[in-house]
């Protein structure tokens, strides 16, 4: 679904993404892990478009996006979950869910799909309460559900675990599982909580320096010490 080939980025003088060059595939979750500052939300935001590249190509569904800005990627199939959510504080939990249908078309454009309560049912018996209100968790609930709405092909998640209370971190690792497994979508997730990651990932990639430095089967990570490329 996603092809990244020879990625790299710069900051001012500083040479931050290094040939970065890996695949996310169809109904899978893809785990990205690293130590911070090692470059893995300047290549999520190199991905949304929101940076644009030095050099590289990058592939979506077949389709050459390289260049493409963040608003046509979205429109593409692509749903980010930045680091810090990022929701709407001032807007209320529905009207910040509306948003997500931004780049939907037709009589869906208007209604939330029931299925996002399903995952999440504390945001349908918070509909007007505003987003700012909302704890931690409960934001991050909220952020993954208006990513989710748009019905997208890839989900990027940054770091969703951060701050977060236990038990909503096994509610959403049990949607991200649910995802992954319903087979329609490719899931790319950022994670410094190993045991997080480990539970999900079906496919691991490690980043050290701006560069992947290992990869292979999420079946696998024990065994090959990747705990050792993330703090916890």
């Amino acid at each position: 679904m996603l092809e990244i080939s020879e990625l790299n980025q710069y900051y001012g003088g500083s040479h931050i993404l290094r040939d970065v060059t890996f695949s996310v595939p169809m109904g899978a979750c893809t785990v990205l892990l690293g130590r911070n500052g090692v470059g893995k939300t300047t290549l999520l935001k190199s991905l949304m478009g929101v940076v644009p590249v030095k050099s590289g190509t990058t592939l979506f569904d077949g389709k050459n996006i390289t260049h493409l800005p963040a608003y046509s990627r979205a429109a593409a199939g692509i749903a980010y979950v930045p680091q810090g959510r990022e929701i709407f504080a001032r807007l209320t939990v529905e009207e910040n869910l509306l948003m997500g249908l931004a780049t939907v078309k037709g009589k869906n454009s208007k209604t939330i799909p029931d299925d996002i309560y399903e995952m999440f049912p504390v945001l349908k018996e918070m509909l007007q309460r505003r987003g700012g209100d909302l704890s931690g968790g409960q934001q991050q609930q909220l952020a993954i559900g208006r990513a989710l709405i748009s019905r997208p092909k890839l989900l990027i998640l940054d770091e969703p675990t951060e701050g977060i209370q236990p038990s909503i971190i096994k509610d959403i690792e049990r949607v991200i599982r649910t995802l992954s497994q319903r087979g329609d979508m490719a899931i790319l997730l950022v994670e410094q909580y190993y045991d997080f990651a480990r539970a999900l990932a079906d496919h691991y990639l490690c980043m050290s320096r701006g560069q992947i430095v290992k990869q292979g089967l999420g079946a696998d990570m024990d065994s090959e010490n990747i705990r050792d490329f993330v703090i916890l």
